[in-house]
């Protein structure tokens, strides 16, 4: 560990962080040229100045700016030629698809380059939603269409604590969204191709060589994510039953995949090494079979980073020095984020390399606890212990995302990873023997049973739901704080020192010490919200750990209601009462006027009062601000947008502020 700790590359990887974040949240840097000119300038006083403090600083500055500067060149909207600075009204776009994703209820979803407008060249991705129609053939990765499209900004979370799609996509470089149908753009003849789109072509085909074999739906979803990266037709039930089993990162391929495949690859190749220069040949063989897996699985994100980082350690084995692995982990982490920097705020990217940190980190000392005589028992005693540590490694952060903990993780891991190197090569002998036509029917069957033998037992296992740990939030700080802990307790069953017990012993304080602060605010805290929900009126007032709410569902309902449900999690709410604030409530020392179907809103010494409008009112609005005089008015989900926009111009005309849930968002009154 100290080693790594001096590995140069683990401080280069820190500050590169640093610099990644600061860019990203701040937007400080908004030159061009200037990056390199002042990379120049700090290797230049790095060089000529020999103090060894001076140049220690430089050399940090110079990977923070490294860090800066690699988010600002992956940022298309600093160039010229971004398709967001040369639309004009009524511009000829063509698009190409880059990506496809799982469709949604009413539109097919895909990710487009944009390559041209008005005939210029451009630069920048879109989020393109084409109407479900069951004539139209989904489109094809490279595929390009010519249209003159309305571009949209992509909406914002709705409600407090929900998931932000909007945020979700900036971070992969998507600021707007396309709408359009079947008839509405012309499919262009194709044109060249990409790396992208041969990828897709050549996983087409297999997975049309494999439906001839009559495998179930569930069973091809799962070789689809197993073997192709390509999760869009499993379904949502399977899903949440890996979710709740602990298991999802079977359906991803990701480093646990690549991870099994290099040690096969390590083991079957060994025989080349007792040629001349056989190590060098052997790693250059697997890192290209390692490659060529990544091309057959679609090039994503997740399966280019495991790949990457399962490449260097490929590498790093060929040398046979103690800490390689550990070494190639950083050096892969490294490269990467100067390639790609936004892999730094993926998900997947955060929990894979917290997975292999933990491994790295604690499995070897969980190992040491103790030693079985026998193989079989040794080698699920080392699963145990590397299962227990790649969850040491993702705990906070899977529960501060996923508000979840699955229990019996390690019943699943413990049963479907052993076998999922057999069920890795069965699947790829599959494809080959499919995509040449000779494979056997009997084979075919033998590894379907396989897999839904794999769905049932994962099935089981999430139905077990008292090990099922829902809705537990945590923030972003208790999150962190959580992480110190868990360092701080494995650093002290290592050293066992009395320096490292008070670090251990501090990290508890510090934890508690959060919890009762939060717990105060939550204690104390009073909102009045008035929530988004498309054709209902959801109104709360928030008390505490209570909240109280006027609505039309059942208590059932609203509890596990979309809109309400993350706002309840994410600020630990204990309990949910309906009330009736009829049409008239004070809150913060200001009045709120409720103003229904029915068009009441007079009452008696108003004074600029708040007005809600729910429900469609036909009201003359201009009356309204002229008998009360309010101070700002809210309208909700419920009403009829024809309705809201009338509204919202008359409040321009008289200059009142107008806030509508639908485009603004949830709207929050604080005590």
């Amino acid at each position: 560990m100290k080693r790594l700790i001096k590995y140069l590359p683990l401080h280069f990887v820190v500050l590169v962080v640093f610099g990644i974040s600061f860019q990203f949240f701040t937007q400080f840097w908004k030159f061009k040229f200037q990056n390199l000119f002042f990379l120049l300038v700090f290797l230049a006083i790095f060089f000529l100045f020999k103090n060894k403090i001076l140049s220690t600083v430089i050399s940090f500055l110079f990977f923070f700016f490294i860090g800066v500067s690699s988010v600002f060149i992956n940022d298309d909207r600093n160039y010229d030629n971004y398709y967001g600075h040369q639309l004009q009204e009524n511009s000829s776009v063509v698009l190409q698809i880059h990506k496809v994703l799982k469709p949604g209820s009413f539109y097919k979803k895909y990710v487009a380059n944009i390559v041209l407008i008005d005939n210029k060249k451009t630069r920048g991705k879109v989020l393109l939603n084409v109407l479900n129609d069951s004539v139209l053939e989904s489109l094809k990765v490279d595929d390009k269409l010519m249209l003159k499209p309305n571009f949209k900004s992509l909406i914002p979370p709705l409600n407090p604590h929900q998931f932000n799609y909007e945020s979700y996509l900036a971070k992969q470089g998507i600021y707007h969204q396309v709408f359009t149908e079947n008839n509405r753009f012309l499919k262009l003849k194709p044109s060249g191709f990409t790396l992208f789109g041969l990828s897709a072509k050549l996983r087409f085909k297999i997975q049309k060589s494999l439906q001839k074999y009559h495998f179930k739906n569930d069973e091809l979803a799962v070789i689809n994510a197993l073997l192709l990266g390509q999760r869009q037709d499993i379904s949502k039930a399977l899903i949440a039953d890996y979710q709740n089993a602990g298991a999802i990162h079977i359906l991803a391929v990701s480093g646990l995949h690549v991870g099994v495949i290099l040690l096969i690859l390590s083991f079957v190749c060994k025989p080349i090494e007792r040629l001349r220069n056989g190590k060098f040949l052997k790693t250059t063989i697997i890192v290209l079979l390692l490659w060529m897996f990544a091309f057959i699985a679609g090039l994503s994100a997740s399966v280019v980073r495991a790949v990457t980082m399962f490449s260097f350690v490929a590498i790093g084995m060929s040398f046979h020095q103690k800490n390689i692995v550990e070494f190639s982990f950083i050096s892969s982490m490294l490269f990467l984020l100067l390639i790609k920097p936004m892999f730094l705020f993926d998900v997947g990217f955060q929990l894979s390399y917290l997975a292999v940190f933990g491994i790295l980190f604690a499995q070897p000392k969980l190992y040491s606890i103790w030693k079985p005589k026998y193989k079989i028992i040794d080698f699920f005693w080392k699963l145990f212990t590397v299962s227990i540590a790649a969850q040491v490694g993702i705990l906070p952060l899977s529960i501060f995302y996923f508000q979840q903990f699955p229990g019996l993780f390690l019943v699943s891991n413990l049963v479907i990873i052993p076998f999922l190197g057999t069920v890795l090569i069965g699947g790829i002998l599959v494809i080959i023997l499919s995509f040449l036509s000779i494979l056997p029917q009997i084979i075919a069957d033998v590894y379907g049973y396989i897999i839904s033998y794999m769905n049932a037992f994962v099935s089981w296992v999430s139905h077990q739901e008292s090990f099922l740990f829902k809705e537990i939030s945590i923030s972003f700080s208790m999150m962190l704080l959580c992480y110190l802990f868990l360092f701080a307790f494995i650093y002290f069953l290592m050293k066992k020192s009395a320096k490292q017990m008070l670090y251990f012993l501090v990290s508890i304080l510090l934890i508690q010490t959060l919890f009762i602060l939060e717990k105060k605010e939550f204690k104390t805290k009073k909102e009045f919200i008035i929530f988004h929900k498309s054709r209902f009126s959801i109104i709360g007032k928030r008390i505490g750990t209570r909240l109280y709410l006027q609505h039309d569902f059942d208590s059932l309902h609203i509890k596990n209601d979309y809109s309400i449900k993350s706002y309840r999690i994410g600020e630990n709410l204990t309990a949910i009462q309906k009330t009736n604030f009829n049409n008239y409530l004070k809150f913060a020392d200001k009045g709120i006027v409720i103003v229904d179907s029915l068009g009441i809103y007079k009452i008696k010494n108003l004074r600029k009062p708040l007005v809600v409008l729910q429900y469609s009112p036909k009201i003359n609005i201009e009356r309204l601000i002229k008998t009360i005089k309010p101070s700002q008015i809210i309208a909700d989900g419920s009403n009829y947008k024809s309705y809201v926009l009338r509204w919202e111009k008359k409040c321009l005309e008289y200059q009142i502020p107008f806030h509508y849930t639908g485009q603004d968002g949830a709207f929050i009154l604080r005590e």
